[in-house]
């Protein structure tokens, strides 16, 4: 037996067999380098570190509903908001701890999820996109219509919450730095992308996944093994909406604010062009698109600016560079980059065996 051969062979020993123990595993691997990455980054790369983090739970969201169930939603930037308002509107007091104020507006977001789609559920395709898409243009608008209760057009102030004084201490303990806000806000972020993924990884690989990936693939065929469409496609619609009320409620604390304006129609059409980019179906997938879409802006605004560009033109550049990204993912990956990743991988393990 080969040297290379050996070491593989050592290493799956030390890989759990079952799948919810894997995706542990690789969840505490994960939640170790985030935590390298957070303590030596500065605190404008926190801030971007937590934007990716709550785009990629809705865009992890939307990967359900539409990699794995092949529905289509427009909408999910609509229910990034209701989750943003219930956070605000629960933190306005100061009395309620975050962590309860995300967990309700999860709930509530659920809540909704259920009644559109149980609204939507005889709705596939492009009526399905259509139906989502008159959530997404509406539904921020209620908060114009009552600017009493949630602020108008100038949105709601949302108190961001302090570390506990226990977690402070034990960030100290393990890394000896002070733990800054916008630190703590990317831990919050972060931590709680870790933990939908685990539970999304493990309900993908559940009786439920293998029910979702059925009605995507052949609805007949479904329907005759006994699998009740329209229940599959409510369920997968409201595990989908909670990330995207989660994924709002993360927003609401870090940016401090929710307001009409940061819920459009654009919101909506970014996370999925996260997910297609990303990969359809790939939970990873959805977190490369979600840096992608935090990252590439920036980063090209600045080569432009670089170039000799003005600042106005160079941030003209950025949506044409994304755009021409997207359209070459499609071509060189239609697989997203985390297909074209498996591919390369597969290729590497081919050539050495």
């Amino acid at each position: 037996m080969s040297q290379p051969t050996a070491t593989a062979g050592t290493l799956r020993r030390f890989v759990p067999v079952s799948s919810p123990a894997r995706h542990l595993l690789v969840t505490a691997l994960a939640l170790v380098a985030v935590v390298l990455v957070c303590e030596n980054v500065s605190a404008f790369r926190h801030a971007q570190l937590a934007a990716v983090a709550y785009y990629a739970i809705a865009a992890a969201g939307l990967t359900v509903l539409t990699g794995l169930n092949g529905q289509i939603s427009l909408g999910h930037g609509a229910l990034m908001a209701v989750g943003a308002y219930t956070t605000a509107l629960l933190l306005r007091d100061g009395a309620l701890p975050f962590g309860i104020a995300m967990l309700a507006a999860t709930v509530f977001t659920a809540l909704v999820g259920v009644v559109v789609g149980a609204a939507a559920a005889r709705l596939k395709g492009p009526y399905l996109a259509g139906a989502t898409l008159a959530l997404a243009v509406g539904l921020p608008g209620l908060a114009v219509h009552f600017d009493g209760v949630l602020g108008g057009e100038q949105g709601l102030a949302v108190n961001t919450p302090e570390p506990a004084r226990w977690f402070d201490d034990a960030l100290f303990f393990v890394t000896g730095a002070e733990l800054g806000h916008q630190k703590f806000l990317a831990y919050v972020a972060w931590g709680t992308l870790l933990l939908v993924l685990l539970l999304l990884a493990n309900l993908a690989a559940s009786r439920y996944g293998r029910t979702w990936r059925a009605v995507r693939d052949d609805e007949v065929a479904a329907a005759l093994a006994g699998i009740h469409l329209g229940r599959a496609r409510v369920l997968a619609f409201v595990v989908s909406a909670a990330c995207a009320g989660l994924a709002g409620s993360v927003l609401a604390m870090v940016v401090r604010l929710a307001a009409p304006s940061g819920f459009t129609l654009v919101l909506s059409l970014s996370l999925l062009t996260a997910v297609v980019v990303g990969g359809l179906g790939s939970l990873t997938g959805a977190v490369l698109g979600s840096a992608l879409l935090v990252f590439l802006p920036p980063a090209v605004t600045d080569l432009g600016t670089e170039l000799g560009l003005t600042a106005v033109r160079a941030a003209q550049l950025a949506p044409l560079v994304y755009g021409i990204v997207l359209v070459a993912a499609m071509l060189v990956a239609p697989s997203g980059v985390a297909g074209l990743g498996r591919r390369v991988w597969n290729r590497v393990r081919k050539r050495k065996g």
